[in-house]
């Protein structure tokens, strides 16, 4: 009984000590919690302009609405997407599809927002579809200078580059397609270009919206610039055949996986 009693009056005594000795040792600033208010981006070069939300629904443009039920399939896109680029150290992505109408634009433009909904990334979509830009149209901007004046007439990139509203994404509009696509897609300039843009933000990613793989071969021949590539199909309407000539198209191509649009199937929502 008397040895138990020895043992905690020397455990009281070492606590003591120990306790004495942390309040006269100097203290550690502590780092304060993340404030989500505080890590909003300021655009002092950008030109920033507000979007039309009702325009963006009617585009099928949903994920700028977190509470919107469908935004759910894109988050889940975007939580795995972003997954395996970190995983590799990727941050240029490029979508595209194997024919048009798969409704590739509409996917790159909501995973954009998606990504661009994270505290730790910014995303920012570029129209690399020269043939038939659509970024703008769908976002409704009227821009007073696009990719076209940046290759034609020497602007900077700060001159077309555009925040629409929303924390965290830039985009990159062209409004005027461009001849000679392909040659143009693997031209010094635009290598010089995307090579600014993947290196400027570490925290960036960078998403490319490509032409269709059987509209011509601007997409394969821009594709060994970025990291890697998601292709989209359309539900009921994209051919076997054309997928399969898709993935023999982008076999040297790390592809992240295929995205199964226009499903006429609604999910189930827990909540």
């Amino acid at each position: 009984m008397e040895r138990i009693k020895d043992a905690i009056s020397k455990a009281r005594q070492s606590q003591t000590q120990s306790g004495l000795n942390k309040s006269l040792s100097p203290s550690r600033p502590r780092r304060p919690a993340p404030d989500v208010e505080s890590e909003k981006i300021a655009y002092s070069e950008t030109t920033v302009t507000e979007l039309d939300t009702k325009q963006l629904s009617s585009n099928r443009i949903i994920t700028f609405d977190s509470e919107d039920p469908d935004s759910v399939a894109f988050d889940v896109l975007r939580t795995q997407v972003l997954a395996k680029m970190d995983e590799n150290g990727w941050n240029t992505l490029a979508i595209t599809s194997p024919s048009p109408e798969c409704g590739k634009t509409v996917v790159a433009l909501n995973l954009a927002l998606s990504i661009a909904k994270q505290t730790d990334k910014t995303a920012l979509a570029v129209d690399f579809d020269l043939k038939r830009p659509r970024i703008a149209d769908y976002l409704g901007l009227k821009p007073k200078a696009s990719l076209f004046d940046y290759l034609e007439h020497d602007l900077e990139v700060k001159d077309i580059l555009i925040n629409p509203g929303f924390p965290r994404l830039v985009v990159l509009p062209n409004t005027v397609p461009v001849k000679n696509s392909a040659e143009t897609l693997t031209s010094r300039r635009v290598k010089s270009l995307v090579h600014d843009l993947k290196s400027r933000y570490e925290s960036r990613i960078v998403i490319y919206d490509l032409p269709p793989l059987m509209a011509g071969d601007d997409a394969i021949a821009f594709m060994p610039q970025v990291d890697c590539v998601l292709l989209v199909v359309a539900s009921g309407e994209t051919k076997p055949i054309e997928v399969k000539e898709a993935r023999r198209q982008i076999q040297s191509t790390n592809l992240l996986g295929v995205v199964l649009n226009k499903s006429s199937e609604r999910q189930t929502h827990y909540y």
